[in-house]
């Protein structure tokens, strides 16, 4: 059994399986997927591989912007410290323009300066 959450009030989700759902230990990854039409698309999940796969194989569990789009490819995840910051980094990185997200697959300053955008402290 899995616990869906909708984080937005979007048709965007992202599962948390009761194993891991209580579990703090388990990092965080935001990720970008490569479209097939080349556009990126950016999420958070507890396992990118396992997300990617299901919005290439799930239409249940796909976002509907990949499933129009597929196949995908994950192209670049990072750890991140907790569900929290996954968010509010993921809220940030699909602000930004597409030239910039190319820019985080190339080097990490984009990827530091995004960080630094945020704050990650209570």
């Amino acid at each position: 059994m899995s616990i869906t959450f909708d984080r937005y009030n979007m048709n965007d989700e992202h599962s948390v399986s009761n194993h891991t759902a209580g579990n703090p230990d388990l990092p965080w990854y935001i990720y970008l997927l490569r479209c097939r039409d080349g556009s990126l698309y950016a999420g958070i999940s507890l396992d990118p591989v396992r997300r990617c796969k299901e919005h290439n194989q799930q239409v249940s569990r796909a976002s509907r912007y990949v499933w129009s789009r597929r196949p995908a490819e994950l192209v670049w995840q990072r750890t991140v410290a907790s569900q929290s910051v996954a968010l509010r980094l993921e809220y940030r990185l699909k602000k930004l323009s597409k030239v910039a997200k190319e820019r985080l697959l190339l080097d990490d300053h984009s990827w530091i300066a995004l960080q630094a955008k945020i704050k990650t402290a209570p």
